[in-house]
């Protein structure tokens, strides 16, 4: 006999009401019922994480209750579900609901019966509870979608195809696309990044003709970076935008490789920004992390240039603004760095979401750095006054000790980071990087180099202090303290390619233990293959060694990955011993317009008496 079904009626007595443990049951089962009742009524229920289970609110029983077509047997087989989960028996709790679920077919108890097995930590009971909501209720994205989550959480990566070929049929339009975009994320955490790899080609093989193409072969690009085979990235780049040049996805996945120094990459930028238009969904998204990309490699010119086109065609967009400003700034050219600063506040204080009002801490500073500029210390300490966001109090102590500093009163400034309160764990440490910073931008370089020994003594697991110590050391002229400091770092962490790729360039730019130091750049490249910065120490040290010929092919190579003034500086100076004048003098005027600051840059013209 079902004893569920053969539960007792509760009795009234002769003026309709219940006995008290009828009451009992009543106030407790209508409690459960509304919270179910409700669920059903709401998609947002069925959305959220999974969480422990609350105690309802009390019901008022006068009020009239949604018949929610329940029976009865099968409300008391919730009911006893729902008080086994609250009283610890998540597995006599797990089996009720399913059952109820599988009764009535309905996804919210499916997913209460996941959601009963994942706080009992039992993933092989919630894997079978998704798959049964799956195979009963086919086209639930939901149930799809915890199929794959779990599996993944279990290492089962190899039976997830089924799943996500499953959710990628129920959703249509951009939601696929964006279920696409969204797989490298969740299969992130995969160790067998190969087999994710295949199991995500396998499933995405429908998609990689026609409007999907290149969500598909972005995410199959993205999935081949991660394991780090950038050829193989930019083919399926390539493969995407040739689907549709106006999709942003591959271009995106582009700008990445673009980062990572591959050839190629900016083709596709490129050529998606001459056709795509402005007025779409996605108008915005490639410029403007063009742009910034392009501050990152340090080419100025052209991330300006774009960003004088995204602010002409698309006024309102704010961060456009605030990156033009920056650059502005940089370039001394004040009065337009002010101007764009006012329209990017405007845009920002319309807004008036989080995110806006933490980039108005920005333009504060920068507004803060242009009176510091023009020597309106007044009005500059009146920009940083309004800053108050506690994780920005740092910056704006950081600009007042710059405006003490630049008035003459650098034990003032240095005393203002100092008295600053450690609101944070890491702001005893902020603090003193802040103050060598300072030090090091008014060159004050031993000051600087004693600032950061203070760091270490205070941090020594910081392998970056010791790392920045070594570097103040070798510019207050005292070589043996940086090499023996480097090859400390060296021993603690053989890894730190940084220590190699200085220790072997000091070496080289000084024309000593060039065996030595060639061996130490070697070493750097092992560790970092793929940093254009330790190429140009390579190219450098062979350049020393009279290989002129291999030194300009490194430098060639290194300058076409990131063009940077100190390596147009190098690369020219080999032009120059080669008898090959115009295309040195073409890579150093190039350098100065990428920085026209640069000592490196700056020290090679003046020894070589060349005016470009």
């Amino acid at each position: 006999m079902n004893t569920l079904s053969s539960t007792p009626t509760p009795h009234l007595d002769r003026q309709g009401s219940q006995t008290a443990p009828a009451r009992l049951y009543r106030r407790v089962g209508l409690a459960l019922l509304a919270t179910w009742v409700t669920c059903s009524s709401l998609t947002a229920c069925a959305q959220t994480e999974a969480l422990p289970l609350r105690t309802p609110d009390p019901v008022n029983t006068t009020e009239t209750v949604v018949n929610s077509g329940l029976d009865a047997p099968l409300f008391y087989q919730l009911l006893i579900g729902e008080l086994n989960a609250r009283s610890g028996d998540a597995g006599a709790a797990y089996s009720l609901i399913l059952d109820a679920a599988r009764k009535r077919q309905d996804p919210l108890l499916y997913r209460r019966a996941v959601d009963i097995a994942l706080q009992a930590r039992s993933g092989e009971s919630a894997l079978s509870a998704a798959q049964a909501w799956s195979q009963e209720l086919p086209g639930s994205p939901d149930a799809d979608r915890f199929v794959l989550q779990i599996l993944l959480a279990l290492n089962r990566v190899a039976e997830t195809g089924p799943a996500l070929t499953s959710l990628l049929a129920s959703s249509t339009g951009e939601l696929r696309d964006e279920t696409i975009n969204a797989i490298p994320q969740t299969y992130a955490r995969v160790t067998d990044k190969a087999l994710a790899l295949q199991v995500v080609q396998d499933t995405l093989a429908p998609y990689l003709q026609g409007p999907h193409a290149p969500a598909a072969w972005t995410t199959i690009g993205r999935m081949e970076s991660g394991l780090e085979q950038p050829e193989a990235a930019l083919t399926s780049a390539r493969k995407g935008h040739a689907a549709n040049p106006q999709s942003p996805f591959p271009a995106m996945l582009a700008l990445e490789l673009v980062e990572q120094g591959q050839q190629g990459a900016e083709d596709i930028v490129r050529d998606h920004l001459r056709v795509a238009s402005p007025a779409g969904p996605f108008g915005s998204q490639v410029p403007l992390a063009y742009a910034r990309i392009l501050l990152d490699l340090q080419r100025t010119a052209e991330a300006a240039r774009q960003l004088e086109s995204l602010t002409t065609h698309q006024p309102d967009l704010a961060d456009a603004w605030l990156l033009q400003a920056t650059i502005q700034v940089q370039e001394n050219k004040l009065n337009a760095a002010s101007l764009s600063l006012q329209n990017h506040m405007r845009l920002s204080r319309q807004a008036g979401d989080e995110r806006s009002t933490r980039s108005l801490t920005q333009a504060y500073l920068l507004m803060a750095q242009i009176a510091e500029k023009q020597n309106d210390f007044q009005a500059a300490n009146a920009w940083l006054d309004r800053i108050e966001n506690a994780d920005d109090i740092m910056a704006a102590q950081m600009r007042r000790a710059s405006l003490l500093a630049r008035q003459g009163q650098m034990t003032e400034a240095r005393a203002l980071l100092r008295s600053h309160p450690e609101r944070r764990p890491d702001d005893a440490r902020l603090k003193l990087v802040a103050e060598a910073q300072l030090l090091r931008d008014f060159k004050e370089w031993q000051q600087a180099y004693l600032v950061y020994k203070e760091a270490v003594s205070l941090f020594p697991d910081q392998t970056d202090l010791l790392y920045d110590q070594a570097m103040m050391a070798e510019k207050a002229n005292n070589l043996p303290e940086m090499e023996a400091l480097l090859r400390q770092l060296m021993a603690a962490k053989p890894d730190f390619h940084h220590a190699y790729n200085a220790l072997g360039y000091s070496l080289a730019d000084r024309n000593v233990r060039l065996p030595e130091a060639k061996a130490l750049i070697e070493k750097a490249v092992e560790l970092a293959p793929g940093d254009a910065y330790i190429q140009d120490s390579l190219g450098w040290v062979e350049f020393r060694m009279g290989n002129a010929s291999r030194a300009l092919s490194i430098l060639q190579a290194a300058y076409g990955k990131r063009p940077d003034a100190e390596i147009a500086a190098h690369l020219g100076e080999v032009h120059w011993a080669m008898g090959q004048r115009e295309q040195a003098l073409k890579i150093w005027r190039e350098g100065l317009l990428l920085a026209s600051d640069n000592e490196t840059l700056l020290n090679t013209l003046k020894r070589l008496q060349v005016q470009p």
